[in-house]
């Protein structure tokens, strides 16, 4: 049997943990640079409040109905999301973290009562974290997703836990499921599906339809409508070493100069260097990447990419930022505006299996220095030790006029209690 455990309108809880005072009252969160909402209470939803709606098209309805704004507070919402995935491990070893707010849970081997352990992990969750969450069983990972809708969809009859467990209840799930709201299938595949007269989770199982499905999305289709059958076929899944790292980051204010722009791909290329060292990898390729603002450029190209690959394999900060900077130079174009760029370490490789080579190596003070700019950030948070290109008073911020404190990740910024 598999769980699917999803936290409720996750970003806007993890603000709530803190406001208990926000409970009950319309609220959303922010995407990069305030830009768009990316999550809402439910009281936002009632007062039809969009997902994916830009900032600037509501602020009439934020006054109106005193709508709570947050910008998106990633160090929280992290923290968060790890205390749940750690508090899940203790009703069960396979636990795969699906997204930041989800998780599934395998419980093979188990005999229990699953509506009433679902009820115990929802309820830890809310004592310990303060997270409002649904949980849905299935024996399949897809199942599991139907009956999260279905528990998310009618807490009050469900207590947030619905198990199914029949044939019966499989049946009459997959007829109340629409056929876009089924795990994988997209706005363009639910056109073709319903042009095909596939309308619900039901009709994608039913085995006339199987030639169909085969042809339009391969084997991934059919492993769907057999995990909708009920018959597993998607195993939990370990976390993986990522295949490559990529810091892009549009600007708050555009930028002309090279001067300008090299501090900032310096600082792209330094963060791509920590994630590096942090996962126990090495790079063998750096790409870097320019977005030209399209509506005041007079050329018709106003996207640039440029690859380079090392000599060696490298996790230094000064190295992938020689490298990037190098290619910056030969692309930049003075007096064009630019309005994002990024850098992308690919080829990676576990550090422990770099090759030395005899005539080229990189020097050997690099990984001192690199450890010392780790370890004097993870004791305070800050990047204060910095290459001589960046700008040592500029500090790599998005907009974010509405950010809330890292209350469980900054010691200056801990929640203070007054008794």
């Amino acid at each position: 049997m598999y769980a699917l455990v999803d936290c409720n309108n996750f970003y806007v809880s993890c603000e709530r943990v803190f406001q208990p005072k926000l409970n009950g009252k319309p609220v959303v969160v922010l995407s990069n640079n305030d830009g768009c909402v990316i999550s809402r209470s439910y009281e936002a939803k009632d007062l039809g409040i969009l997902m994916g709606e830009p900032e600037f098209k509501i602020r009439n309805q934020i006054k109106q109905h005193d709508i709570h704004v947050f910008s998106s507070n990633y160090a929280l919402y992290g923290d968060l999301s790890n205390r749940v995935h750690n508090l899940l491990h203790k009703f069960t070893p396979h636990v795969e973290m699906y997204s930041i707010d989800e998780a599934f849970l395998n419980f093979d081997g188990m005999t229990i009562d699953y509506n009433q352990y679902g009820q115990q992990i929802k309820m830890s969750i809310l004592k310990w974290l303060s997270l409002p969450v649904c949980i849905g069983f299935g024996s399949s990972k897809a199942l599991s997703k139907v009956a999260n809708k279905i528990a998310k969809k009618y807490q009050e009859r469900t207590q947030g836990v619905y198990v199914i467990d029949t044939e019966e209840k499989r049946t009459k799930a997959l007829k109340w499921t629409k056929i876009e709201d089924v795990w994988g299938i997209g706005y363009r595949l639910s056109k073709k599906m319903k042009a095909h007269n596939i309308h619900t989770a039901y009709d994608f199982t039913l085995p006339h339809y199987e030639a169909f499905i085969k042809s339009t999305m391969g084997i991934v289709g059919i492993r769907l409508k057999y995990e909708l059958e009920g018959k597993s076929v998607l195993e939990l899944e370990e976390p993986k070493t990522k295949k490559n790292i990529a810091i892009t980051r549009s600007f708050a204010q555009s930028i002309t100069t090279l001067d300008e722009m090299k501090e900032r791909v310096s600082t792209f290329a330094t963060v791509c260097s920590e994630k590096l060292r942090k996962q126990k990898s090495c790079c063998y390729g750096v790409i870097l990447y320019l977005r030209k603002d399209n509506f005041k450029t007079q050329k018709d190209r106003y996207s640039f990419y440029k690859m380079e690959t090392l000599p060696y394999a490298s996790n230094s900060a000064i190295t992938i930022s020689n490298v990037a900077i190098k290619m910056l130079k030969s692309i930049f174009e003075e007096g064009e505006i630019y309005k994002k760029a990024g850098v992308i370490v690919t080829q990676l490789i576990p550090e422990n299996e770099k090759q030395f080579h005899l005539f080229e190596e990189e020097n050997p003070k690099h990984q001192i220095l690199m450890k010392v700019m780790d370890d004097y950030q993870k004791k305070t948070g800050d990047r204060k030790i910095k290459l001589g290109v960046q700008n040592l008073e500029k500090t790599w911020t998005m907009k974010q006029n509405h950010l809330s404190p890292k209350y469980t990740t900054r010691f200056e910024e801990i929640f203070e209690i007054l008794c």
